[in-house]
């Protein structure tokens, strides 16, 4: 039971790391909730208190968490008037904003940049531009907020699921205990090897 226990809180600490993850760049969001679940269930296997079905769950989520990410931002561009240029502007500069430092700001900045600079390099005016630049940034911040959501119902589901409690190991073997002390054996002498009597 202690080990199943120390599984546990090492898989919970993890997993606690991934939901900060979704906020801090370079650091694995969901993705790290999938992997912390799963090394669980592979280790403890049935007496880890979480099956595969619950597996597939968090897997599901990991990938709403990733389309969140990216459908965020491209409809945030888009609802506030930018073209597919500025959608594509957007995700280009949400992957170059992943290297520029500092991160958070790195982050917020390129898919602004991005999406202004592709709808002004296409003939687009440029507060027109700023406004399809600022709505690629509420998008990627919307779905940031979408994928932490995700990531806060996969360490739920985790943390309910694969609760050790005693019922999901197997059952102890149970060894007979005596009620009678045993007699004290006797010294009877052994007959000699070859004497006949």
């Amino acid at each position: 039971m202690t080990e199943l226990w120390i599984g546990y809180l090492i898989v919970l600490l993890i997993m606690f790391i991934g939901v900060i993850g979704n906020f801090i760049p370079g650091v694995p969001g969901t993705s790290l909730l999938l992997v912390a679940g799963l090394g669980h269930q592979l280790y403890f296997g049935q007496h880890g208190g979480i099956d595969w079905f619950w597996i597939g769950a968090l897997a599901v989520l990991t990938a709403a968490a990733f389309g969140l990410d990216y459908l965020a931002t491209l409809i945030g561009a888009k609802k506030l008037g930018a073209t597919w240029k500025g959608m594509l502007g957007a995700l280009l500069g949400l992957f170059v904003g992943l290297f520029i430092p500092p991160q958070p700001i790195g982050l917020i900045i390129g898919p602004f940049i991005g999406a202004m600079g592709f709808e002004w390099a296409f003939g687009r005016e440029a507060q027109d531009s700023a406004k399809a630049g600022a709505g690629a940034v509420i998008g990627m911040l919307l779905g940031a907020v979408g994928s932490m959501m995700c990531a806060m119902a996969m360490f739920g589901i985790f943390a309910f699921k694969a609760w050790p409690s005693s019922n999901v190991l197997p059952p102890m073997p149970v060894v007979p205990i005596a009620t009678e002390p045993a007699s004290e054996p006797t010294m009877e002498p052994a007959d000699p090897v070859g004497v006949k009597e």
